[in-house]
């Protein structure tokens, strides 16, 4: 191999492991690994039923916010 051939692979291969880094920083900061209920939830909920009972749950949470959200909004504070 030529010795360009070789300083071509090397300055790729930098720039796609910068772009890799700059990837996972922009992660990082924006929040993109925060989501631990996510799996936590994925374990726990693994039947059938469970999964059913958590969207219940999931339904009934936002039920709660909307009505506390119009009861806001018709008798403020």
């Amino acid at each position: 191999m030529d010795a360009w051939v070789i300083g071509m692979m090397i300055f790729i291969s930098t720039l796609l492991g910068a772009f890799g880094l700059f990837a996972l920083i922009w992660g990082l900061k924006t929040g993109q690994f925060d989501d631990t209920a996510k799996f936590l939830d994925g374990a726990r909920f693994d039947g059938e039923e469970e999964l059913k009972d958590a969207v219940k749950m999931e339904e009934k949470k936002k039920k709660a916010l909307q009505k506390k959200r119009d009861d806001r909004r018709f008798f403020p504070d």
